[in-house]
């Protein structure tokens, strides 16, 4: 009797130190699917893990196009991968399509539903296969998983089980790699817009400054008494373009090589521009000529970086000095709290590019009488500069979306674009995307969180620009507890000296 129960005991460990491994392989086996987002990668370890893992000759996923009504799924043949297409209702992977059940067939050609299409497409030869349903969080059937030839005999009910526990992680996979192609898509749509708005920008603007100048000496003075503010007006907003095209131009810059290699396109469009002036006899011809290729070298040179220590709290203050000027009549309050000792390891440009782009959007987003606080702070992680401006705050809505260039916080119909600095100037968007350029490119990070001023909750909502005039609070306390946003630019502790 003992002997009876020390066997049966013995076994008992035994099943339950082969569901321990099986477990660890589950969960390792998760960890790599998951950690794949490239779709074209992702196919292949899906199908190279999981086959090793159930111990089958071959795995497939079967993924559903709702607009062809089709499983299809990418083959390896012996030259060449190709991808498999088929009607979603046809064969075992279209049965546990359409009904979301799992099947375990011991007899693939013996099934009347097997399509042996994909054998002859594959150059293979099913036996037996388990085919399990992909379903989503959503609790959609994304498509199918299945294993083929068993190396050990038939597949059973454990074995079921055990898929569908693979399955869970493929279907998460799956779902962020397609997550993962949608944002490179936006990602294309967002650089064909940059690239458009730099060819658009950059020559017509050298010929309407040169034209505007010649304009105006051609014109008589005292005939033309205000022709000076006409002209000075004109060249005042021709200046806020070529700021746009400079920021473009930035952003463009600070991509990798290999990406401004599928940005030459431009150049070709701009020698059509070039040829447009082969008829002009003018003496300016030379300088428009020279202007262009000025603006395309600009554009195309590869930006090097110039890294020296920077005195951080003397060029806080140049850059909280040149905001002033700007501003003009403003009446606003900026502190600035910086120790005077701290250094920081950075290209000078870059630096004043970022700094000063946060801050004139903090004061763009500052009603009048309204407060800003320029701090930074050290840590054992590094520097982290912070403006906090006490203003109207991001919308829910847009805040997935403020770092994504060219994009303005007001409603469209709301929106005007004012001079730099103005309470709400609107602007192209572009300094926010910039700066989150340089960050990738230069290693330092920008993050922010803001509130909503709670009585201005959507963007057709509007602040009346001066916390004395708003119906809504008594006095400026009030106003700045209501709402806004804090940037955070934080650069690694290698690169800070504190003296």
């Amino acid at each position: 009797m003992n002997e009876k129960c020390h066997t049966s005991s013995n076994e008992k460990m035994k099943v339950l130190e082969n569901q321990l491994d099986q477990h660890r392989m589950l969960m390792d086996l998760g960890r790599v699917i998951v950690s794949e987002i490239d779709m074209d990668a992702l196919f292949n370890v899906i199908m190279d893990r999981t086959r090793h893992f159930m111990g089958t000759e071959k795995c497939s996923v079967f993924m559903f196009d709702s607009e062809r009504n089709e499983l299809w799924s990418r083959v390896s043949t012996d030259l060449e991968t190709n991808e498999i297409r088929f009607s979603a209702d046809k064969g075992i992977s279209g049965w546990v399509f359409q009904n979301r059940l799992p099947q375990i067939i011991n007899d693939a050609y013996g099934d009347y539903r097997f399509y042996p299409g994909v054998d002859r497409k594959t150059h293979f030869k099913t036996h037996n296969m388990l085919c399990v349903p992909l379903i989503n969080r959503k609790g959609d059937c994304i498509g199918t998983l299945q294993v083929i030839n068993k190396s050990t005999g038939l597949f059973t009910p454990d074995d079921q089980e055990l898929l569908l526990a693979v399955s869970h992680y493929i279907t998460i996979a799956l779902e962020n790699a397609k997550l993962y192609d949608d944002l490179k898509v936006l990602d294309k749509a967002k650089e064909r817009v940059i690239n458009h708005l730099s060819h658009e920008l950059k020559t017509p603007l050298a010929v309407l400054a040169a034209a505007f100048k010649r304009l105006y000496q051609l014109v008589n003075p005292d005939e033309n008494p205000n022709a000076l503010k006409t002209y000075q007006r004109g060249r005042r907003q021709i200046e806020r373009l070529v700021n746009l095209e400079i920021k473009i131009g930035d952003i463009l810059n600070q991509r990798p090589v290999a990406e401004q290699l599928r940005l030459l396109s431009i150049i070709e469009n701009a020698a059509d521009l070039v040829d447009a002036f082969n008829d002009l006899s003018d003496p300016q011809k030379k300088e428009i000529l020279d202007l262009i290729s000025q603006r395309l070298d600009a554009l195309f040179a590869v930006s090097k970086t110039k890294l020296e220590h920077i005195q951080i709290m003397p060029f806080l203050e140049s850059i909280l000095q040149e905001a002033k000027t700007g501003m003009g009549t403003r009446d606003l309050e900026i502190a600035l709290r910086v120790d005077d000792d701290i250094q920081l390891l950075m290209d000078r440009s870059v630096l004043r590019k970022v700094l000063s782009g946060i801050l004139k959007n903090a004061i763009e987003n500052t009603p009048d009488e309204g407060l800003i606080d320029i701090r930074a702070d050290l840590s054992e992680k590094g520097l982290e500069i912070a403006f906090q401006d006490y203003g109207v705050g991001i919308t829910k809505t847009n805040r997935d979306l403020i770092f994504g260039g060219f994009f303005h916080t007001q409603d469209t119909d709301m929106y005007s674009s004012k001079r730099p600095y103005q309470f709400n100037a609107g602007g192209a968007g572009a300094d926010l995307l910039r700066i989150k350029v340089f960050s990738e490119r230069l290693g330092f990070s920008v993050r922010f969180v803001t509130k909503r001023c709670p009585y201005i909750p959507t963007d057709t909502d509007l602040c009346p620009g001066r916390i004395s005039i708003c119906k809504f609070v008594k006095d400026r306390d009030g106003c700045l507890t209501t709402g806004g946003s804090t940037f955070f630019v934080s650069f690694a502790g290698e690169t800070i000296n504190a003296h």
